[in-house]
């Protein structure tokens, strides 16, 4: 019993010394962190998607929000053929890498999306790339989704994959409005 009661008081004491130290100031967030926030908000969204000679065209909700300074959360919504699809997808971005990363996962179906891409030139442009399975073929390949700040009130949305033939294919189309 002595001995617990003395090694209680010990780790007491080492847990007062370490609370006690200055901790480093966390990293101030970067001009692409700053970047995020223009997805900030409630959105209706439109979009439009082909999968071979199948066309579907559907509506839905976005909800985005900052977590802390570092990281935008879209928690998503879209009814393709009177099927209800939730998403939730984040963004963020790595100084380390010099990359933007994230990931998507959707009630669709059980694929874990990871992201790595870049802002274009002009600042206006997300695109994000990703592996995961080709709805046609069941191979893995490569996804491209980019997102472009129309206006402060409107962002457009494609979806591509990488065919077999290197070039990429245009599978998905989407609008974002921001709700008044």
């Amino acid at each position: 019993m002595l001995r617990t009661i003395l090694a209680l008081a010990v780790l007491a004491g080492a847990a007062s010394q370490i609370c006690a130290q200055d901790f480093p100031a966390p990293p101030k967030p970067t001009k692409e962190h700053q970047w995020l926030k223009q997805f900030v908000g409630e959105w209706d969204a439109d979009n439009e998607a082909s999968f071979g000679e199948e066309q579907i065209t559907c509506t839905g909700k976005q909800s985005s929000r900052m977590l802390g300074d570092y990281w935008v959360i879209n928690d998503g919504e879209l009814t393709p053929m009177g099927t209800v699809m939730k998403s939730l997808q984040t963004i963020g971005y790595d100084p380390a890498k010099k990359k933007f990363i994230g990931t998507f996962i959707s009630s669709g179906d059980g694929t874990f999306w990871v992201y790595e891409g870049t802002l274009d030139k002009a600042g206006k442009k997300l695109t994000l790339e990703a592996d995961g399975p080709n709805m046609l073929t069941g191979k893995t390949t490569k996804f491209r989704d980019s997102y472009e700040i129309k206006t402060p009130d409107h962002i457009a949305m494609t979806g591509e994959m990488l065919g077999d033939d290197g070039k990429w294919i245009t599978f998905m189309t989407g609008n974002f409005q921001r709700k008044k």
